[in-house]
């Protein structure tokens, strides 16, 4: 699987792009603010119907531009394919291509150009809040599970309307009737989030720990746990059961959310936990145990993504490698050996024998 040309007009800082990407790697530099995150940004979203670093269609768009639109042309599945992506500021829905047949989902796309970003935010996801550990399990679980995608998106709508209830309980209270509608439905998808992420996050920490043993020597022994509601008393349960357990976490938590206006229950709130030798990196871990520990992560979801779909994963590292020292910038360029990657740096001329240099100022190549 690998990009073999990219197209964008109006998308953040570039006006118009076009460049034809090597299979090997990629190196992008240029100074900071010229673009080269846009880039990567670019790619991330025609593979997934999703950014990492917003929700509003409008700040994907350049300024003073109606729409913004991507396309690409990908060696996926042993044949060319291609992605397309039009979108628009406000409400009107955007537009998604695949293979010249317009979809309506991000779900549809799914699996023509997966994608693993490493950024330097995710050095530091182990010491982070709870909601940058879930960004990270579901933009994996997004391109692993199209099922996953849909169930996610649906679950963020019911919370976004059930929390429009409890705010406005005083104004409107007749939308209260309605309230177990939406407990009910948010349960029930609320369960099938708990289930994918429980088989994802047991699957990514056997294999991040294998890089991770790498890595120390096997000095260290690399453990993930999941964390849901306390009523769940087994993720791996049937969804039958897990929606069972959510409903009995919200009625106990029925007059708390009245009271307080906010929904205060359910998978929304979800985290994972690494631990090195049985402690964990959020608490306990030094700088370089926590970059560690992230980079093994991040190794392990391309691993588990090559062997779902049987290709190599594009590998996004985003002005990574400066932030590691020697020995894990190694590590971590030893593991690219195989499959398509881009690099963005600022420095010219470092990592420059790795493959193919595209320089990029304001938003051009030069």
């Amino acid at each position: 699987m690998h990009l073999c040309e990219l197209n964008i007009r109006g998308w953040r800082n570039y006006e118009e792009l076009r460049f034809t990407a090597e299979p090997g790697v990629n190196l992008i530099v240029g100074d900071n603010a010229q673009g080269k995150t846009n880039l990567l940004e670019s790619i991330v979203y025609l593979g997934s119907g999703r950014s990492w670093r917003t929700q509003k269609s409008a700040e994907l768009i350049r300024f003073g531009d109606a729409f913004a639109d991507l396309e690409a042309k990908v060696f996926s599945e042993g044949r060319e394919q291609t992605l397309r992506s039009v979108i628009f500021p406000g409400r009107r829905p955007r537009q998604l291509w695949r293979n010249g047949v317009k979809k309506k989902s991000a779900g549809e796309l799914a699996g023509v150009l997966n994608t693993v970003l490493f950024c330097p935010e995710d050095l530091l996801v182990l010491k982070s809040g709870a909601s940058a550990r879930r960004k990270l399990g579901d933009m994996a679980l997004c391109q692993l599970r199209p099922n996953y995608d849909a169930a996610l998106a649906e679950y963020n709508r019911l919370l976004e309307q059930k929390s429009k209830i409890l705010k406005d309980r005083f104004e409107q209270p007749a939308w209260l009737d309605i309230l177990p509608e939406y407990n009910l439905r948010l349960c029930q998808v609320g369960a099938l989030l708990i289930s994918y992420r429980a088989r994802f996050y047991e699957s990514l920490g056997k294999a991040a720990s294998v890089y991770h043993g790498q890595f120390s020597g096997g000095a260290e022994e690399f453990t993930l746990d999941y964390h849901t509601v306390s009523t769940v008393a087994d993720p791996f349960a049937s969804v039958a059961k897990l929606t069972e357990d959510l409903q009995s976490h919200m009625e106990s938590h029925a007059r708390a959310e009245l009271e307080s206006g906010q929904c205060l229950t359910g998978p929304h709130k979800d985290d994972f936990d690494v631990k090195l030798s049985g402690l964990s990196v959020k608490t306990y871990g030094s700088q370089g145990q926590t970059r560690t520990a992230a980079i093994s992560l991040k190794l392990a979801q391309r691993e588990l993504m090559k062997r779902e779909s049987g290709e190599e994963p594009v590998l996004l590292l985003d002005d990574v490698l400066s932030e590691l020292d020697p020995s894990r910038q190694d590590f971590v360029l030893n593991q690219i050996s195989s499959g398509q990657v881009f690099i963005t740096c600022c420095e010219q001329g470092r990592f420059t024998k790795l493959g193919q240099t595209i320089q990029i100022r304001k938003g051009q190549i030069v």
